[in-house]
């Protein structure tokens, strides 16, 4: 005979108490502050920090931080060519951005920023591509019960046959 296999129990345990809960807001503060500092850095040069180095860091920080936070939450209704687009012009413009902002020339900034967006499309295109099914949606997780469970003696038999 066939166990049937145990459904997980889909009751989150009581806790006491208020608990920090991001919403997916996680990465994309990590990275918005990460590239602030990065940004305010790179205007600073080695010199006296000054409120405009802290204030290009901080809207540049919060300007990342809300685009990523937006292609997280709402990215997976586009189709999958539009959401590597939407990838490969966030991180083309940030990188572009950044290298522009070390007096590097325009041209330089776009050619860099184009080239790191093709490569950020591609990637991304090929992620989505080979991780969802043919209508775009996500296949549904394995539970690991894809063969029954038989025991020792059933096993036997059938090896015999």
């Amino acid at each position: 005979m066939a166990a049937h296999a145990a459904l997980p129990s889909r009751r989150r345990p009581k806790t006491h108490g208020r608990h920090l809960r991001t919403r997916g807001w996680g990465l994309p503060v990590t990275l918005g502050l990460a590239y602030g500092i990065y940004a305010a850095a790179i205007q600073r040069s080695g010199g006296v920090i000054t409120w405009g180095q802290v204030l290009l860091g901080l809207v540049s920080g919060v300007v990342l931080a809300g685009a990523v936070y937006a292609l997280r939450q709402r990215g997976r209704a586009l189709p999958r060519e539009l959401r590597a687009t939407a990838w490969a012009v966030l991180v083309g413009g940030a990188i572009g951005f950044l290298y522009s902002i070390s007096d590097a020339s325009v041209l330089s900034a776009t050619v860099l920023g184009l080239v790191i967006a093709a490569g950020t499309f591609l990637t991304a295109f090929y992620l989505f591509y080979t991780h969802e099914d043919a209508t775009g949606t996500e296949p549904a997780p394995t539970t690991g019960a894809a063969r029954p469970h038989t025991t020792g003696t059933e096993g036997a038999a059938a090896r015999r046959r």
